[in-house]
């Protein structure tokens, strides 16, 4: 077998293969023990006949065309596998010459795995955000736990900022209810800022039993086109009046909050100590994805286009499912962020995405190599078993992670971790 190689550009490769009477040769018993299971001799019951034997009953053209098929798939995977080049998809195979039983040459042509060459990854301008925490952050989760402990006591005077009011509400535009408008006995606490702009102002000054239409206007950039910048009218009637009255944030509710902590100073303190926790965690995250971000760019990463591709249907796949759960459509999205249609959207913010993404794979996977990064099984082992806790009560879920195919992403997942902990390291 003769293989030469042409590079058609970083990612894609052309390959002409020519064999010769021994390839072919070889081909052909194989071609022939394969077609010798339909052949019918006498003597031999079908799919028992010698290859010896059916080469004398086959069909000549049907044997030529089986032997350069079995010629051309084995010398394929073994040019790509003696050139060392990993073919991203199935290669795209043209024959350029066929002398049954003398010679075949053919081209394989296929996006392949490109050369990765690194930056100096360990000089990448990044810096750590220094994390700190204020009073008034703790003071902030303090006042969140006694609205959530708060005692409600139903009141006869008009409503105000700040109390939880019981309400029936339909949302007519044009005179006609439109859907998602509507509720009965629905709780409502005035200033949560969770109805659009003058909802919550409207209710101010009602009285239990008392009836008000709102005359509003949805915002310009509601999610649901039919209602972005439209005038509607709610109907509104109050039913009840709840004031909250607070507990004061002193030694007592530090014991009622959590049994651990005698003062409100333990208690603040721990809140603090979590609130800086949390910060911690979301600093070394940004500078995690800012170095991968620096090392992408001081590096040459050719993206295939295969791959890109792969990314672009997963993040649109993702991305669709995330918008349902909100209850929102694609299209819903598309008309918020003022994308023409789906061809706009994905050529200006999913596509960027995916090249990101394609190229951060290639770099943490080249990066892994030089510095010898290997996830042991014992960490595999640890992770999976991590997973498998987290979906306790799912066991057909936890049992996903028993399959080859799942215990090979996520020890890929644990090495990008590794990797990515080095980076920062090595920058650190």
């Amino acid at each position: 077998m003769k293989t030469s190689v042409k590079h058609l550009s970083p990612t894609k490769v052309k390959l002409t293969i020519s064999l010769g009477e021994k390839e072919l040769a070889d081909a052909e018993q194989v071609a022939l023990t394969k077609l010798a299971r339909d052949i019918k001799a006498p003597g031999f019951r079908k799919g028992k006949v010698p290859a010896s034997v059916a080469a004398k009953h086959v069909d000549q053209n049907s044997l030529m065309q089986q032997t350069a098929d079995d010629a051309l798939s084995k010398a394929v995977a073994e040019a790509f596998t003696s050139e060392d080049i990993q073919a991203l998809e199935r290669p795209a195979v043209e024959i350029t010459k066929f002398v049954p039983r003398q010679e075949l040459e053919f081209t394989a042509e296929a996006e392949v795995l490109p050369k990765v060459k690194l930056g100096n990854y360990k000089k990448l301008k990044a810096t750590k955000e220094k994390v700190s925490v204020s009073a008034s952050d703790v003071d902030e989760i303090i006042e969140r736990m006694r609205e959530s402990m708060a005692e409600k006591k139903e009141v006869k005077r008009a409503a105000k900022n700040g109390d939880e009011v019981v309400i029936d509400f339909t949302g007519k535009k044009d005179g006609i209810a439109f859907d998602g408008g509507t509720a009965k006995d629905y709780s409502l606490k005035l200033g949560s800022n969770s109805f659009i702009p003058g909802f919550e102002e409207g209710l101010v000054g009602v009285k239990p039993g008392e009836a008000k239409d709102l005359k509003l206007e949805f915002p310009d950039s509601y999610h649901v086109a039919d209602l972005a910048g439209a005038e509607v009218v709610f109907e509104t009637k109050l039913h009840k009046v709840l004031e909250p009255s607070l507990p004061e944030a002193d030694d007592a509710f530090a014991k009622k909050a959590d049994k651990r902590f005698e003062t409100i100073k333990e208690l603040k303190a721990d809140i603090k100590k979590e609130i800086t926790a949390q910060k911690e965690r979301e600093a070394t995250d940004k500078l995690k994805d800012a170095l991968v971000e620096k090392l992408i760019e001081a590096s040459d990463i050719p993206a295939p286009e295969v791959l890109i591709d792969d990314q672009v249907r997963s993040i649109e796949q993702d991305m669709t499912q995330n918008l349902m759960y909100q209850g929102v459509s694609l299209d819903m999205y598309l008309a918020e962020k003022k994308f023409a249609d789906r061809e706009d959207w994905i050529e200006n913010e999913v596509k960027p995405a995916a090249v990101k993404r394609v190229k951060a794979g290639l770099a943490l996977a080249e990066l892994s190599k030089e510095l010898k990064i290997e996830a042991t099984s014992e960490e595999l082992a640890g992770h999976l078993n991590m997973y498998k806790q987290q979906y306790a009560n799912n066991p057909e879920a936890a049992k996903r992670f028993e399959e080859p195919e799942v215990q090979r992403d996520v020890a890929n997942r644990l090495l990008t971790e590794k990797t990515v902990d080095q980076l920062v390291a090595l920058n650190s």
